[in-house]
């Protein structure tokens, strides 16, 4: 077993293809699953299994994968502070975010940082609140930005930037142009949630609960998976929602979609700056938070 293997292996069961996992490392199929099969006999186990298109771990492909991962991270951690420790930074670095930092601020940081250290390649993962904080419990990602606080005491958390939900409803609704609404009115309404572990879900049980009312309360008639598909269900009046206004900016300014404010209910949150409270970050990963810290507060 090496490295290189390991990588090739962690790539399969990402992109759930071979042939895809090729791509990624640009060797071809056999070559690929040629690696697999020396993993497989170097661990006298099966580790992936092909049903129907897809390649899915087995449990204990699931289990070297977990470990898998640590030690890429590792080995990019380790050559990172080398580069450092010789003068200049260079490397991989992954970074985490929960939906709407990692579709709409992680991208255009990102831009910015690597040109700041060509030599650097930063890759984001995107997951929801909780999916995050327990690859950073775990040592798969060393930081995150999400849109929750969080429980956990190993979990150190800074707030970064305010965002604003707000009710979002399609724009020929009856309450496209009231401007504000009440509690009692909203709770009658079809409503679209997000799914459990979302940070904007966790924001709206919050405020609702400072309101004395709860999710419960909501006439909830669709759950789904990402603010996109919310967004899509908004506009084909599924129901209505509330949504980060940073996620629905182009389709308000478009004039497809309406944000209307909910009286007796106070809609601000933050993404916060997440990292583990009792681990030494790499280098990388302190000039990546200091690059964010000046840009945003400067």
């Amino acid at each position: 077993m090496d490295l290189w293997q390991l990588n090739i292996f962690c790539k399969v069961i990402e992109l759930k293809s071979f042939s895809k996992a090729g791509e990624a490392v640009h060797l071809s199929q056999p070559t690929v699953s040629s690696h697999i099969k020396e993993l497989e006999a170097h661990f006298k186990c099966r580790l992936i299994d092909r049903l129907a298109k897809e390649a899915i771990p087995t449990k204990a492909g699931e289990l070297l994968y977990e470990y898998g991962r640590r030690l890429i991270a590792l080995k990019e951690e380790t050559e990172t502070a080398l580069a450092e420790f010789q003068g200049s930074l260079r490397g991989r670095l992954v970074v985490g975010g929960s939906t709407i930092p990692g579709v709409y601020i992680l991208p255009r940081m990102a831009g910015a940082f690597v040109g700041a250290y060509p030599d650097v390649t930063l890759a984001i993962r995107i997951g929801d609140t909780e999916g995050i904080i327990e690859d950073i419990l775990s040592g798969l990602l060393e930081i995150g930005i999400v849109g929750a606080k969080t429980g956990p005491k190993q979990i150190q958390q800074e707030a970064l930037v305010e965002d604003e939900l707000c009710l979002v409803v399609p724009a020929d609704h009856p309450w496209a142009d009231a401007g504000e609404i009440g509690l009692p009115e909203l709770k009658k309404a079809p409503f679209i949630i997000r799914e459990a572990g979302s940070g904007t879900l966790a924001s709206i049980q919050n405020q609702l609960a400072a309101a004395s009312s709860g999710i419960d309360q909501l006439n909830v008639i669709a759950e789904m998976g990402s603010t996109a598909a919310v967004i899509q269900g908004i506009k084909g009046h599924v129901g209505i929602s509330i949504l980060s206004r940073i996620a629905v900016t182009e389709e308000l300014a478009r004039g497809t979609l309406k944000a209307v404010a909910v009286s007796g209910i106070t809609l601000k949150r933050h993404f916060y700056l997440t990292f583990h409270r009792r681990k030494t970050l790499s280098p990388l990963s302190r000039a990546f938070i200091g690059f964010l810290r000046r840009r945003i507060h400067s």
